[in-house]
């Protein structure tokens, strides 16, 4: 029987590094693995181009690129996991305590619609109150899906946002590739740099564990899409796809409990707070979490139109 032949771009990560290695098969698929680095390249390139089969795409830009008309759709494969209490970095002469202290202030974010963004307002509006319209969020990128309508208080930067943290024009900014921790953009110049700066939240991993117990939201990222076309015509990838990825998850799970590499410690900690699999595959395993995030995104102005867990995530296992 003839293969698919799929171009499919997804990043290293050890709980998927079998499937790109050609260790676990993968039934009836000619494999084409393109490497993207960073793979934020890669979410634009698909978003924009519809450029692969299967992608690897940050849940927010999928979602708004769904809402918009976008040819793909997701599984509930969810390869990377973290929570969002840290990682808002501010400045220590700015007085900023609590979030609402943000309210009148400027924030950078490399664009608007950065999941770590979404995921960390989430958070300031729904647990600690802050009215969102009320923050001046500055951003240096673009945004991936073109036909996005940024809010009113989204302001483009002229230079980037790490220069702008150092020289005191903002208050406070996402560390890493969500804002200061970077300069350029995903698809040229893309440059690692320090962010220096104290966490809003100095006791993140304590209120994270409170905020999971209390809600059941464990935040996602890199969610697997597969175009509409393939689907249409190949029903049966996607059950061979989330089958690939399960097994590649068991056997990174089997490695964990005394993996040393860096980021297997940090989901070697999230099992402490969320349990041994700290990588739930599945609809109902992920319900509440999906759920959350397209509510707050439709709430803080990314999508025109609320969406049903259906028309986003195609279920593997029906």
């Amino acid at each position: 029987m003839a293969q698919v032949h799929l171009k499919i771009a997804i990043a290293d990560h050890p709980q998927t590094e079998g499937i790109k290695s050609g260790e676990i098969p993968l039934p009836g698929i000619d494999a084409e693995f393109i490497t993207v680095k960073p793979q934020i390249g890669a979410f634009r390139r698909m978003v924009r181009d519809h450029e692969f089969d299967v992608c690897e795409l940050a849940p927010t830009t999928y979602i708004i690129a769904r809402a918009y008309g976008a040819p793909f759709v997701a599984l509930p494969i969810f390869v990377v996991r973290r929570f969002h209490h840290g990682g808002l970095l501010v400045r220590p002469d700015a007085n900023i305590r609590v979030p609402k202290d943000l309210e009148g202030k400027k924030v950078g974010v490399r664009a608007y619609s950065v999941t770590t963004g979404v995921w960390t307002r989430q958070v300031l509006i729904d647990e600690y109150g802050l009215d969102n319209d009320q923050v001046t969020w500055v951003v240096d990128d673009e945004e991936h899906v073109t036909q996005l309508k940024l809010p009113a208080n989204v302001i483009q930067a002229t230079r980037p946002l790490a220069d702008m943290m150092a020289d005191g024009e903002l208050v406070a900014g996402f560390d890493a590739a969500a804002g200061i921790g970077r300069t350029g953009n995903p698809t040229g110049g893309w440059k690692e740099v320090e962010a220096n700066y104290p966490d809003l939240f100095p006791n993140a991993a304590e209120v994270e564990a409170a905020y999971y117990a209390r809600t059941g939201i464990y935040p996602m990222h890199g969610t697997i899409v597969v175009k509409d076309a393939v689907l249409a015509q190949h029903p049966e990838v996607a059950r061979t796809l989330y089958d690939a990825f399960a097994e590649a998850k068991r056997r990174w799970l089997e490695k964990l409990p005394t993996s040393t590499n860096a980021g297997d410690k940090k989901y070697q900690a999230l099992t402490q707070i969320v349990g041994r699999d700290p990588l739930p595959y599945g609809i109902e395993e992920n319900r509440k979490t999906i759920e959350a995030l397209e509510q707050t995104a439709f709430k803080q102005g990314l999508t025109p139109r609320r969406m049903s867990l259906n028309e986003l995530f195609v279920d593997p296992k029906s």
